[in-house]
């Protein structure tokens, strides 16, 4: 502790190198900081799905449609607990920077389905009445501040047209509870407009009553439908939205790339403000030394310098990032969107 003083009157000589130097740990930091905030975000969509939700979609292509009759086929199976048919919407609110999931599902099973999510049973039922009622996440109302009873207008891509939805219910969940950043609403909505032709579905979302079951009954439902003239290519939520983030490229080389670059400049900045420092105090060094100071006791104190530029500006920077809310809901936009063109 004695040495404290000494240490800081050594950092505080030369203000506008403190300030330099603190900021160049900063901006690294921060810089990390994000890269990895983008990395969770990018794959926090496959952390948080269900290991017990299948989706079942045309073998043929994404945007082709099954027939609604696999439903109850579907749900006869051995191991199967609920089945919905389901559709992505891709609806734009004001903006297209506005981006959020919004998802089409019947009523039926929707809370067998997405057991995790807590909706009051008052809303619940106000939403089964209003056939443009909708069902959002407590994310969504804070993010844009809605609230119960507001009309929600969004302009559809997939489908074209405004389509306009009452907030009906406000789900939280009660396994991530930064998770609820989504919309439902019913998928009668959509069949009703004439969106599908005849007894068609999108796709169907499966809960099986066991994760350990899930590749079975996926095996077991393609089986079924082998040679039909729709036939079907089921696979677990977690493969689907692992599948929608490699799409994207290797976001994991990407980002721990340009982490490796940061640091490696941060390191030639950092030794280059060092070896300067110590050359500018080669007499006063020699004085320590006359002193009594020992070679490993000098480098101690050199090395303590390093270790407070470290803390104080990397600590500036880490805090930076946590404090940018976008840093996560800007990945999500992007994988979002892309999962829309990718279904056109």
């Amino acid at each position: 502790m004695k040495y404290l003083q000494l240490i800081r009157k050594n950092i505080t000589r030369k203000k506008i190198r403190m300030l330099l130097t603190l900021g160049s740990f900063a901006v690294a930091l921060f810089l990390f900081g994000l890269l990895v905030t983008l990395n969770d975000a990018f794959y926090a969509g496959v952390e948080m799905a269900g290991a017990d939700r299948l989706i079942t979609k045309n073998k043929a292509a994404v945007g082709m449609l099954l027939p609604y009759s696999y439903k109850e086929k579907i749900l006869k199976m051995l191991g199967v607990k609920a089945v919905t048919p389901s559709s992505w919407f891709g609806g734009i609110y004001q903006d297209p920077k506005n981006f959020f999931v919004q998802f089409a599902l019947e009523d039926e099973h929707f809370r067998d389905i997405y057991s995790e999510y807590i909706i009051p049973q008052d809303q619940w039922q106000d939403y089964l009445k209003d056939r443009q009622g909708c069902i959002v996440g407590q994310a969504l109302i804070e993010r844009f501040g809605w609230k119960l009873g507001d009309r929600i207008p969004l302009k559809g891509t997939i489908h074209p047209g405004t389509w306009e939805f009452n907030i009906r219910a406000i789900y939280k969940n009660s396994l991530q509870a930064d998770d609820t950043s989504a919309m439902f609403f019913h998928y009668k909505y959509l069949s009703e407009k004439g969106v599908f032709r005849g007894k068609r579905v999108l796709w169907f979302m499966i809960k099986v009553d066991e994760p350990e079951n899930a590749s079975r009954v996926a095996k077991a439902i393609d089986e079924r439908f082998a040679n039909s003239s729709d036939e079907t290519i089921t696979e677990t939520e977690q493969f689907v939205q692992t599948e929608l983030v490699t799409w994207m490229g290797n976001i994991k080389l990407i980002l721990m790339t340009v982490g490796a670059i940061v640091f490696f400049t941060l390191l030639l900045v950092t030794g280059s403000t060092m070896a300067m420092t110590i050359r500018e105090r080669t007499g006063e060094i020699g004085v320590l030394k006359t002193l009594g100071f020992s070679d490993l006791l000098v480098l101690a104190l050199v090395l303590s310098e390093s270790l407070a530029y470290a803390l104080s500006g990397g600590g500036l920077g880490l805090a930076l990032a946590n404090s940018i809310p976008w840093a996560v809901i800007l990945p999500r936009a992007c994988c979002g969107c892309f999962t829309y063109r990718r279904e056109i």
